[in-house]
């Protein structure tokens, strides 16, 4: 009997184990067929949003492959590393796209991707993710409102710092009535961003993909 309870068991498990590995070897090939398309789907709706902040004439090369890892900065917002994506045209550098978080939304983090020449002056700027108010505070989308594109052509030294903000707090960005937290939260995130550009962008237009994360200035 316990030979036979023995064998019983042997099997059950052998089974279980088979399955287990016929189970996983699917998964992987699953994995491995569809991973192609989804990195391709994914890289042509980065490159489709970078061109809604910085023109394709503005550069030559290839954005996806010039980058530039951000180790965690408080001028960015960023908890985690980041790609600062390069641009360049003619073999010189044209401007940056970076990735900026706000923490002070009204309902949450807002996230920016925000496009910068070499220059100093800002190209683009567009929200990546929200959780602001429907109908109220999401204008900030392109989706719902321009407004996101006060923001172009602006700079360090056509505003001064005390003008970053908005007109409620005496500054010089529009807003919405009843609705004032979540662009004061985006103007002082584009602010900082470009600050950090500033005192940065020697040491970003210097950087490559194969270099290793750089330690950026946070103040």
């Amino acid at each position: 009997m316990p030979d036979t309870v023995f064998k019983h068991t042997l099997k059950t498990a052998l089974t279980m184990i088979a399955f287990t590995f016929i189970g996983t070897a699917m998964l992987a090939y699953v994995f491995e067929i569809t991973r192609a398309p989804i990195e391709k789907s994914e890289a042509e709706a980065r490159l489709a949003l970078f061109k809604q902040i910085l023109p394709e004439s503005a550069y030559d090369n290839d954005l996806l492959k010039e980058t530039v890892q951000i180790t965690p900065n408080e001028l960015l917002g960023n908890h985690l590393p980041t790609e600062a994506n390069i641009a360049k045209l003619n073999n010189k550098t044209a401007g940056v796209i970076l990735e900026a978080v706000a923490h002070d939304g009204y309902s949450g983090d807002i996230k920016l991707l925000i496009a910068i020449r070499a220059d100093g002056s800002i190209s683009g700027v567009r929200v990546l993710a929200h959780k602001e108010t429907p109908g109220l505070g999401d204008y900030i989308d392109i989706v719902h409102d321009s407004w996101i594109k006060l923001f172009n052509d602006e700079s360090l030294s056509k505003t001064p710092a005390q003008q970053w903000q908005v007109k409620k707090d005496g500054g010089k960005f529009d807003y919405m009535v009843g609705a004032t937290i979540t662009p004061r939260a985006v103007v002082k995130a584009v602010f900082k961003a470009v600050q950090f550009f500033e005192a940065n962008k020697n040491t970003l237009f210097a950087g490559t993909k194969n270099t290793d994360s750089t330690q950026m200035d946070k103040d």
